[in-house]
């Protein structure tokens, strides 16, 4: 029979999805299952790890059931994931010894506070291209080790770490293979991206054995067979991928300088930067892109911590809209900010700042300020703190990027895009399909089993839906950005001012 459709299963932090894409890259149904999140204490994040599973699998059945296919006809699975949260089990059940520990968790804040003390962190930078933080796995692995007195059972080979693609494989494919791809091994402080290897040297830094570390593979290749009884077939499991990556790849930014940014919650900015490993000057991560044949590719990561939480903040906590897509109209409604600039740095700022104790500020405000002016304010945070990164990023790259390519749920507010080209001075160019993450994990799994035969191939699933193009005047551009540059520093000597 032909093999006629590709699948993703996207495994998100507060949802577990999969989608069902034709091999034009063409979306033909999407299935989501949500679960819960739980927090034990302040600044602690975990999820269940059968919720994770359970969702995952539930989402995948719905999605072929809808899209009325024929299992038969999936020529091959993608699986993308949220990345950093950590998971430990045992390798003789499959049960884990604790809840997974999501990325957002800060309870290993202070570990990482003793590895910069004990000069570790430009060695972390130079071999992962990481900034050390709690956001990444390590720690979080030294948490659970520590925590629960595992480190004997762990040397002896009882223990498997994984993230999530990890635990999905074990439990989806037959056999359970033990793997991870490139781009995830590489959010776990643990991988030189150098030898493309486990780090004896990072690994003795944290105290973790490496007994329990999964093989590390390619983001596209073939490495398992999921379980006859989910979907009553076997279906290659042929790609690997964490999301940021996924969505760089399903934005068909395969050639230097090309970057792409997702407008969530946060946004997470990608920046392809060839196949030389290259350290940033101005804050950005550099992580791997993908790894093909082999050969990796690597790219510059920035994130704005507050973008589409800005609006959240407009719609629940000061009652100024009464639902996100309400921000554009209102926005429209007034020409202009009235000098008026709101600095979201709810939890600090990121590159190209890493300021984590600026808080938010509004500054410009007159007696006729109104409620218009605050909203179109916020939307126009996001595009500045895009700007920033997107500055940042050609900076530290040296090369000129052609577009900027956009994704996530912002990117289809039409004002926000047209200031973001206007701000960058270049098109922003949005995609017809919106679930990049999905198609990029898609793609990259049909690549695995020889659907395309290579890169070009896979763009050809790429289109663009709409075309921003810039068209403010400089002196007008500069003026703005100038006026925001005050804005960031007034918020940044406000919290100096409170030390």
């Amino acid at each position: 029979m032909n093999k006629r459709y590709l699948v993703a299963l996207d495994q998100g932090t507060t949802s577990s999805r999969a989608v069902v894409f034709n091999l034009e890259g063409h979306m033909l149904c999407a299935a989501s299952r949500e679960f819960p999140q739980i927090y034990p204490q302040p600044g602690w994040v975990e999820h269940d790890p059968m919720d994770i599973l359970s969702s995952q699998i539930e989402a995948l059945r719905q999605a072929v059931r809808q899209a009325e296919i024929d299992p038969a006809e999936i020529a091959a699975i993608g699986i993308t994931n949220q990345r950093e949260t950590t998971l430990v089990w045992e390798r003789d059940t499959g049960k884990c010894v604790h809840n997974a520990i999501v990325w957002q968790c800060r309870r290993t804040a202070s570990m990482v506070d003793e590895l910069k003390e004990n000069g570790y962190g430009d060695i972390i930078r130079q071999k992962t291209g990481l900034v050390p933080d709690a956001y990444f796995s390590g720690t979080k692995i030294k948490w659970i080790l520590d925590e629960l007195n595992l480190h004997e059972k762990a040397e002896k080979g009882g223990l498997c770490f994984g993230t999530v693609d990890s635990f999905l494989c074990w439990h989806l494919a037959e056999g359970s293979p033990h793997v991870t791809d490139a781009t995830n091994a590489g959010r776990t402080m643990l991988f030189n991206l150098h030898t493309q290897d486990w780090d004896e040297e990072l690994l003795q830094m944290l105290n973790i054995p490496r007994a329990m570390l999964p093989k590390v593979v390619d983001t596209a290749q073939v490495v398992g067979w999921l379980k006859e009884d989910i979907l009553g077939v076997k279906i290659p499991i042929a790609a690997l991928a964490g999301d940021q990556h996924a969505a760089l790849f399903g934005q068909a930014c395969f050639e230097r300088g090309m970057v792409k940014n997702t407008y969530g919650t946060g946004c997470f900015m990608l920046m392809n930067i060839g196949e030389e490993f290259k350290l940033s000057q101005h804050g950005l991560i550099t992580t791997l892109a993908w790894r093909l044949n082999g050969k990796p590719t690597y790219a510059f990561e920035g994130s704005v911590f507050v973008a589409g939480a800005a609006i959240q903040w407009l719609r629940d906590e000061m009652k100024l809209i009464s639902s996100a897509a309400e921000s554009e109209q209102v926005a429209l409604s007034v020409e202009n900010s009235g000098g008026v600039y709101l600095v979201p740095a709810f939890t600090g700022m990121g590159a190209p700042y890493w300021d984590m104790y600026t808080r938010g500020t509004l500054v410009g405000m007159t007696r006729g300020t109104g409620r218009a002016h605050i909203v179109r304010a916020a939307l126009e945070s996001i595009a500045f703190q895009s700007r920033d990164l997107f500055h940042a990023m050609v900076q530290d790259g040296g090369m000129e990027s052609p577009a900027l390519r956009v994704d996530g749920g912002a990117s289809a507010n039409q004002f926000l895009m047209q200031l973001q080209s206007d701000l960058i001075g270049l098109p922003v160019v949005r995609p017809k399909v919106l679930e990049t993450t999905a198609l990029g994990a898609a793609l990259l799994a049909g690549l695995a089993v020889g659907l395309y035969d290579n890169l070009e191939e896979t763009a050809a699933g790429w289109h663009a839906e709409n075309t921003f193009n810039p068209k403010m005047k400089e002196e007008k551009k500069e003026k703005l950005l100038k006026g925001w540059h005050r804005a960031v520093d007034a918020a940044r000597y406000w919290a100096k001012q409170e030390e």
